[in-house]
């Protein structure tokens, strides 16, 4: 269980400010990410979630220059990452940073691996190509414990082993070695357990809260699920439409959410410790970000606006409310709204993860 750092004194290891990213066609642009500002901690655990297309893996994709451009445009910023602005980076500057600094877990581990290569020999290339110093014999035998502390059994045999011969959860664990290969600071998880069945799931999340304590990397943990988020994040950015919509520490989003999407989000989460009397559903579609609406982009959807002129004319800005953030007009109906969704599926919001 790691310590809350949210409202830690400590500077930011990473800060992205009002970072925008857009995608050229030939007949449209998509507005992916709008204007995100946030920051990380060392040591701290961050979840970003929100819905297929809501702007999570774009995010942090551009901070990692990931993007191909054209079509995307990243503007915006500066992203600090310890003084230095990433997106003023060239690239051979950047793949020194990553999968050095930063590392990344992908979301499918049955593809993230090449397949003509062993295991063991990708692990050791990413030691080596950040450390030309560093003899194959030690990189072979730093990746044999690599695979042995995330619990890969049988290392040495397994090194030699291709990744059709690992299972989907045995990848993951080889992929979560590769990324904290050369000890970065910042691991960024990309719904590192979307692939995976429900026990696996739980491993693999217990595997991640071991890395975090024998790094010590701070990390953000891209996802839909809030389950997931309630186990290992001490603080959540909830995104709609390529915004922040909130932004809190985990308690408080549990209990007391200052946002209608993320209460939609709270109140369509299946649970199996208490009888829901109906599942809460959150009506209608993401918009198009080829189309984004003018004022609030919740707004059609949301169960606040009621059709209210400013939601449709204004779009609001991420100011503080309760603990964190949030962009709503009508912050201060969110009380009686959660107490309305609670009745109607028969659950009280309350989290016993890691931030009770």
């Amino acid at each position: 269980m790691s310590v809350d750092v949210s409202s830690s004194n400590a500077e930011p290891l990473l800060s992205v400010n009002d970072l925008h990213v857009t995608f050229h066609g030939d007949d449209e642009t998509v507005h992916a990410v709008r204007g995100v500002t946030w920051d990380v901690r060392p040591g701290e655990v961050i979840g970003i979630v929100g819905e297929s297309g809501s702007g999570k893996s774009v995010t942090v994709a551009s901070i990692l220059g990931l993007l191909a451009s054209p079509p995307a445009k990243v503007s915006g910023g500066p992203v600090m990452f310890q003084g230095r602005d990433l997106l003023g980076m060239s690239e051979r500057e950047m793949r020194a940073v990553r999968g050095k600094e930063i590392a990344m877990i992908f979301q499918d581990p049955m593809t993230a691996f090449n397949p003509v290569q062993t295991i063991g020999r990708q692990i050791a290339e990413a030691i080596r190509v950040h450390d030309r110093s560093v003899s194959r014999g030690a990189a072979r035998d730093r990746s044999i414990d690599l695979l042995s502390l995330v619990g890969v059994p049988s290392p040495e045999a397994r090194f030699s082993q291709f990744p059709h011969e690992y299972s989907g959860g045995m990848r993951q664990r080889a992929m979560i070695a590769m990324a904290i290969a050369n000890k970065p600071k910042l691991l960024i998880a990309d719904e590192p357990t979307t692939a995976l069945d429900v026990t696996i799931q739980a491993q693999i999340l217990e595997l991640l809260d071991v890395v975090r304590q024998e790094t010590h990397a701070a990390t953000i943990l891209i996802t839909h699920d809030l389950g997931v988020i309630a186990e290992v994040a001490d603080r959540v950015i909830v995104m709609y439409a390529g915004r922040v919509v909130e932004e809190t520490s985990i308690v408080p989003l549990f209990q007391s959410p200052r946002h209608p999407y993320t209460l939609g989000l709270l109140g369509s989460l299946p649970r199996l410790d208490v009888r829901m009397d109906t599942l809460f559903s959150i009506p209608g579609q993401p918009p198009n970000m080829a189309l984004v609406p003018r004022g609030c982009a919740f707004a059609p959807r949301c169960s606040l606006s009621l059709g209210r002129a400013k939601c449709r004319e204004v779009e609001p800005e991420l100011v503080p409310a309760g603990e964190g953030r949030s962009a709503c007009h009508f912050v201060d109906e969110m009380e009686q709204a959660t107490r309305t969704v609670a009745e109607e599926v028969g659950l009280d919001f309350q989290v016993g993860g890691k931030g009770s």
